[in-house]
């Protein structure tokens, strides 16, 4: 086995996360009561509740999802080098998902399941305001082991990504630590997301130690940092964050988005949008931009201009992979 080459910053961004197909359709709020759903969460569910679930669904559109994944999906949307690490069943929509990554130009090579587990798959509702409402079958997603994982890339990578979902597997969550402990002893960088209020309150002390400079860059958003920090203030969670990692990203929806770098406060406004249709992936696709920038060489203001971007673009549509040119916004707004 070689040794991997030193990372740089034009070297790849490697993202680990779930390997899901979304089914997003709409929904008015009082199915979500009928059906004891909280608006906006993400719940994880068994394979029974989500056939269940999907029966009553009203039609939607099935789409290859998972939040690492749509972060590398738009990572090369904006001309990035990029990899994707998720484990999927060699069935009809492990299939899919393979095909839709690479179609979207991200390397996606982590072998079939040899499992008989399906591939993982998340129920979306979104209500007449945008938010979305997630249930998530994780199938053979959460199965994810450090045999899944290309340990080489991961040393050639300039920066991995890592997804909070997947701290809940034992495996997932070890062959993760090893992939930050590889790209940390190559030079390169470890960012994770805390990705869902539901994440943070089941793995609290775990990810204030990973926010602590257990990794690199931090992305949150304005509630899963609160949360964190046990505050209702975000100023408090602000401060408390401040310092403990080289960079932390937390986005607030309509208000934009605050990097704290080091003592400075960079905040950055949203992207004004005709119309919100959907708000799935928007976190997702701010991920996206910001590590592009990264990978470019950019500041962290243009980073997080570059987040905004992506996150605007998503929220314009169903579905959370992007339909415009990315790059093209990305110039126009650059410059």
């Amino acid at each position: 086995m070689t040794s991997p080459a030193s990372p740089s910053e034009s070297a790849p961004i490697v993202c680990i996360g779930n390997a899901i197909v979304d089914v997003i359709a709409r929904a008015e709020d009082d199915f979500l009561t009928r059906n004891r759903l909280e608006k906006g969460s993400m719940r994880l569910i068994d394979a029974e509740e989500a056939e269940r679930l999907y029966a009553k669904m009203a039609a939607g559109q099935e789409s290859s999802g998972g939040s690492g994944a749509n972060t590398a999906a738009g990572i090369a949307a904006l001309g990035g080098t990029t990899r994707f690490i998720g484990r999927v069943s060699d069935d009809q929509l492990g299939r899919v998902f393979q095909h839709d990554i690479r179609a979207a130009g991200v390397a996606f090579d982590t072998p079939f399941s040899t499992s008989e587990v399906p591939t993982a798959r998340c129920l979306i509702n979104v209500t007449p305001d945008a938010e979305r409402t997630m249930c998530t079958f994780l199938g053979t997603s959460a199965e994810l082991a450090e045999g899944d994982v290309d340990y080489d890339a991961i040393g050639a990578a300039s920066i991995v990504y890592l997804e909070g979902y997947l701290w809940d597997a034992e495996d997932a969550r070890a062959a993760m630590e090893k992939a930050r402990d590889t790209v940390r002893a190559a030079g390169g960088r470890v960012s994770f997301t805390l990705s869902d209020l539901f994440c943070v309150d089941r793995h609290r002390s775990d990810f204030l130690a990973l926010a602590d400079g257990g990794v690199d860059i931090l992305f949150a958003n304005e509630q899963e940092l609160k949360s964190l920090y046990e505050t209702e203030d975000f100023g408090a969670a602000l401060s408390a964050q401040e310092g403990r990692c080289e960079l932390a990203v937390v986005t607030r929806g309509p208000l934009g988005a605050v990097v704290l770098n080091g003592s400075e406060r960079i905040e950055v406004p949203a992207q004004p949008v005709a119309s919100v249709v959907d708000t799935t992936g928007a976190g997702d696709l701010f991920a996206a931009g910001f590590l592009a920038g990264l990978q470019q060489g950019r500041s962290p203001h243009d980073c997080a201009l570059l987040g905004t971007v992506a996150a605007g673009e998503i929220i314009s549509h169903y579905g959370a992979r992007p339909l415009a040119d990315l790059k093209a916004l990305a110039s126009k707004a650059l410059s």
